[in-house]
């Protein structure tokens, strides 16, 4: 992406990651409709952020008009209830993460330590769930910024999901991988809940080719280069089909 394109697809388009202590989320404005959606909603402790780019851009709790999960770890849903409650907004999200949002998901193996980590999380944040409004499917096209198309990738979570803008040939992937530079990598086993659907769901992002990537943790605002970092990444894992996750 280049760096005109950091914050401005075209006049009406925009895309503001906020930074918090583990990872983005991201805001994104539709100028035209006067509306925004949120990509995950951040870890505890960073609502200020939030409220600081709402300020700047002349928005308020109101004009966020959908919720958007790519699945229900405590870094992407900290925020979750509050901002519900804020707003009014419908939160959209696979079905198969609700299980993650309340804090019940029965982690198996390794992952369990994933489940251990989020339980004293959540204690100590005072962390409270809250319900999908809407549940999504693989295919599924979504009615904010001039389009999103729900595409199922998982391996990290059973109901892990990127969105898809066909406009701007762009793929908020979620945390199907990590872009920092030589360290770009898929998420640790410990934090993943099915790995045995990694592959596919690399495959499946090899195969939609988008032109811009926007993953959840990264250096840098730059989709096209998290693009190649991608690239690279799948040839390393997948490129001899023999490659173990």
């Amino acid at each position: 992406m280049t760096a005109q394109l950091h914050y401005f697809l075209d006049d009406r388009h925009r895309i503001y990651p906020v930074r918090g202590i583990l990872g983005y989320f991201h805001l994104l404005h539709d100028a035209s409709r006067g509306e925004a959606v949120l990509i995950d909603t951040g870890f505890t402790g960073e609502m200020w952020l939030l409220r600081r780019l709402l300020r700047k851009l002349g928005l308020g709790w109101q004009d966020i008009r959908a919720i958007l999960l790519t699945h229900g770890h405590l870094d992407h849903t900290g925020h979750l209830a509050e901002i519900k409650g804020l707003t009014g907004a419908p939160i959209y999200a696979h079905a198969a993460e609700q299980a993650h949002v309340n804090g019940n998901y029965p982690y198996r193996g390794i992952s369990r330590v994933c489940g251990a980590l989020e339980s004293i999380g959540r204690v100590l944040l005072r962390y409270r769930p809250a319900a999908i409004d809407e549940p999504v499917s693989d295919g599924d096209e979504l009615p904010y910024w001039n389009g999103l198309r729900v595409v199922h990738l998982p391996g990290h979570t059973a109901g892990h999901c990127g969105f898809y803008s066909s406009r701007f040939d762009l793929l908020f992937s979620g945390d199907l991988f990590a872009s920092y530079g030589a360290l770009t990598h898929v998420p640790p086993a410990i934090l993943n809940s099915c790995p045995e659907y990694i592959a596919a769901s690399l495959q499946r992002v090899a195969e939609l080719s988008p032109r811009h990537i926007i993953p959840n943790h990264y250096f840098g605002f730059d989709g096209e280069l998290h693009r190649r970092k991608f690239d690279t990444l799948f040839r390393r894992k997948l490129g001899s089909r023999s490659a173990t996750l």
